[in-house]
């Protein structure tokens, strides 16, 4: 009797110490235990960009979109194995040269796009006819690409200047050039041109850029030859851009017709050797513009209103790519014939 009364105290007793624990825990603050933690990486990207080749066979370092053009959620990648899950495969010709064995040979996702890339003109373009029917997408110098990308163009300055700067001119007609072909027309009129007017030409196998920068060799000229390599629609390359105008040179274009040019830049400012019907006749107006500063740097005017933008390859192709696919509409397409289509 004892030992039970004793068992029914000790079991109050626990039973009054466990209520008081209860109330003391219900009186504690609430504590929220932290859920699980789950990152959130918001640059992953949403485009992936598979160059199939480094063009020409160069290494050259992938940069970021994003930095460069403010073009978020791209991944540019040269890893093959990233094949089935790329939006876009590019493939450069001049490393295609036409062999259809060397594209993809993995069934082509329902997803992506097949990206046919060149910035030579069509003489310089091989096996073009065994491309038909292959490529969903051009990107291109010329107009009508679906990337249209230009060797460079003029866009409106912030502020217009009120007074042109040029380097000092000392010489008159300089060439760079690195391909000599006598039966080129571009060598051809040079041999012409050059009977008349003094023409100093650097390159491979003549005089040596100075310091190797094009810049400092062609700024002190007044005319600068910006002869194509080849005569093709909107074949107009960085020998205009860059050569020329980057340097403060006045053009003389041998390439497209001047209507052409004029789609891209003022009528007044270059010359065109379809201006003259003699190369004589383009000698002589030259050393009139020699002559006469005010008649020259009219063909600087532009400069006023324009900057120049030269593309920047490879990267500039590669980012505004990934931007027209992440623009793209779901609507998937065939070049049917892409040889007619680029001649």
């Amino acid at each position: 009797m004892r030992r039970r009364l004793c068992r029914r105290l000790s079991f109050a007793v626990l039973l009054g110490v466990l209520l008081t624990l209860y109330k003391s825990v219900q009186e504690l603050p609430q504590v929220i235990m932290p859920k699980k933690r789950v990152t959130v990486n918001k640059t992953a990207p949403t485009v992936t960009v598979l160059i199939w080749w480094y063009p020409f066979g160069k290494k050259t370092k992938l940069k970021d979109c994003n930095t460069l053009y403010n073009i978020k959620g791209c991944r540019l990648t040269t890893n093959r194995q990233l094949y089935p899950v790329s939006q876009a495969v590019i493939i450069h010709h001049r490393d295609l040269g036409g062999n259809v064995n060397q594209l993809p040979a993995e069934q082509r996702p329902a997803f992506q796009r097949w990206v046919w890339m060149n910035f030579e003109s069509p003489t310089h373009s091989s096996g073009l006819e065994e491309l038909n029917g292959v490529f969903n997408w051009t990107m291109s110098y010329k107009r009508g690409s679906d990337i249209f990308i230009p060797y460079g163009y003029l866009y409106p300055r912030k502020r217009e200047g009120r007074k042109i700067e040029l380097p000092n001119k000392s010489k008159l007609v300089a060439w760079v050039i690195s391909n000599w072909n006598e039966d080129h027309a571009r060598v051809i009129y040079y041999h012409r041109l050059n009977k008349y007017v003094d023409i100093d030409v650097y390159g491979k196998y003549h005089q040596h850029l100075q310091n190797d920068s094009i810049f400092l060799t062609i700024s002190p000229y007044k005319f600068y030859l910006a002869f194509e390599n080849s005569q093709h629609v909107d074949y107009i390359t960085e020998k205009l851009w860059k050569n020329a105008f980057n340097c403060s040179a006045v053009p003389i274009v041998l390439g497209p017709s001047r209507a052409n040019y004029e789609l891209y830049i003022p009528a007044d400012s270059f010359i065109h050797v379809n201006d003259f019907s003699t190369p004589k006749k383009l000698a002589k107006y030259l050393r009139f513009l020699d002559k006469n500063r005010r008649s020259y740097q009219k063909y600087f005017d532009w400069k006023i209103r324009y900057d120049v933008h030269l593309t920047k390859f490879w990267e500039e192709p590669y980012c505004k790519l990934c931007e027209a696919v992440k623009n793209a509409q779901a609507h998937y397409k065939t070049i049917s014939s892409l040889s007619s289509w680029f001649q």
